[in-house]
């Protein structure tokens, strides 16, 4: 869809016009309170991440939250020129930590840390690789911890429809995005399959010192699993440079998610689906109360000094996923219709410039899959003697709050369906045919400069 329309805050824009404007609302505020609450996250990870160090440990973890909102502000009121720049530098530290923590994890591997202990798969016999999930056991267990632990990922997955989303500010997008795309497979399988296996190996699942063993009250139970193996390995100085980097990890991702939050809630006033006053900007072209509004929400942050840092990043992380998987649903819908109206339009899939393999088949397949999971987000509060109210809401508030949104722009604009035979597939598309072939790409002078233009 991106590659035949390139739009700005395109995936809201493709569900409007290829399925229904109520949906294009429903997934536009989704998105946003999406990127809202990412921004939490992102700074009660950043909070927990300071406490590793014991001279943190003394100050209250509100000082620490109240210096990052402060920070992601000022940079996206102030310096937001420099966005890109900052996002290239921050995503740089992040490539060369995640390669070198393999390249490390490998060496542990074998034994070849300070304390010479071969690892193997040591972790995989004893306690084992798949943990079973309490009070469950066996095979069932087993089942019930895999599911869990998909679902609790499912929250990383948000964010990778931004390459769609930025197609309409991007050069060259027809090029561009199906390069991006296909590159996304790449790292996803370099970066969280091979460094989860990686953890999964240098780390056992009963750690004392892992987030979820705080009640042994040690002061590192707000270490990374990465700097975990490597202390247990008996590197010293490696773990603070490593949670440093995590630090700026977190650090650029609440920037740019309170950025792409901003934005979106600026495309929501331009489309007339949010008050009007949010389409006021700075000199500097800064949607100042998009801006402001976008980061209010970060206040929720401090929630985390009341219920504990891993209990309120629980909370974060379950609304974020049934957000995340509300917008991968409605991009599913959206495409089929997509697919099948240009079918019965006449136009040819080659035309596309873009497409994957065994399409629609991996689309229902998708579509289904994030329906299953998004039913199933909240099932540990079923399970025996763990049944929690507040668990409960907060894994199930994101599926009301969506049809709430749909049902009240559907009756207030008394929106319909739009009929395969009438779907918009054409409005701004000559427009953007006729850029083809006007964009400069940059030309790597060295295999260094093309590695790193692929990784980055």
């Amino acid at each position: 869809m991106a590659t035949w329309l390139p739009l700005p805050g395109a995936i809201p824009q493709y569900c409007a016009r290829f399925c229904d404007d109520a949906l294009g609302f429903a997934v536009g505020w989704n998105n946003w309170y999406f990127y809202s609450i990412v921004l939490c996250l992102d700074i009660s990870a950043a909070a927990i991440v300071i406490d590793y160090w014991p001279g943190a440990r003394h100050i209250s973890p509100a000082v620490w939250i109240s210096i990052l909102i402060v920070l992601v502000l000022a940079l996206n009121i102030f310096a937001v020129n420099i966005y890109g720049e900052a996002e290239f530098v921050f995503a740089s530290i992040k490539i060369i930590t995640i390669v070198g923590l393999l390249i490390l994890s490998v060496v542990l591997i074998f034994g070849g840390g300070p304390n010479h202990d071969r690892l193997g798969f040591r972790y995989w016999k004893n306690p084992g690789a798949m943990k079973p999930l309490a009070p469950a056991t066996g095979d069932t267990g087993r089942f019930l911890g895999l599911l869990y632990v998909i679902i609790f990922a499912a929250f990383t997955f948000g964010g990778i429809e931004m390459i769609a989303a930025s197609a309409g500010e991007a050069e060259n997008p027809r090029r561009n995005i199906p390069k991006a795309v296909k590159r996304v497979v790449w790292r996803i399988g370099l970066f969280y399959i091979l460094g989860s296996l990686a953890v999964g190996m240098i780390v056992s699942s009963d750690d004392e010192f892992l987030l979820n063993a705080q009640q042994s009250g040690a002061p590192g139970a707000a270490r990374s699993p990465w700097v975990i193996g490597i202390t247990n390995a008996g590197i010293t100085v490696l773990p603070s440079i490593i949670n440093t980097a995590i630090l700026t990890s977190a650090a650029s991702s609440a920037n740019a998610f309170l950025y792409t939050g901003s934005r979106g809630l600026f495309a929501l006033a331009q489309n007339g689906q949010a008050p009007r006053f949010f389409l006021r900007c700075t000199k500097r072209g800064v949607p100042i109360y998009c801006v402001l509004a976008t980061s209010s929400i970060s206040l929720l942050t401090y929630l985390t000094l009341s219920v504990g840092g891993s209990k309120a990043f629980g909370w974060f992380a379950n609304l974020i996923t049934t957000a995340c998987l509300w917008a991968w649903i409605s991009i599913c819908v959206a495409y089929l219709r997509f697919r099948k109206a240009q079918q019965i339009q006449g136009f040819d899939q080659r035309e596309v410039g873009f497409t994957t393999r065994f399409q629609p088949y991996v689309a229902w397949f998708a579509g289904i899959f994030f329906t299953i999971i998004l039913i199933f987000n909240g099932f540990t509060v079923f399970l025996s003697g763990r049944w929690n109210v507040n668990d409960f809401l907060v894994a199930y508030i994101g599926i009301p709050i969506f049809i709430v949104l749909y049902g009240f722009w559907k009756i207030v604009k008394k929106t319909r369906i739009h009929p395969l035979n009438e779907v918009d597939l054409v409005s701004d598309k000559v427009e953007i045919d006729q850029l083809e072939g006007t964009w400069e790409e940059p030309v790597p002078k060295n295999v260094v400069q093309k590695i790193w233009m692929w990784l980055v």
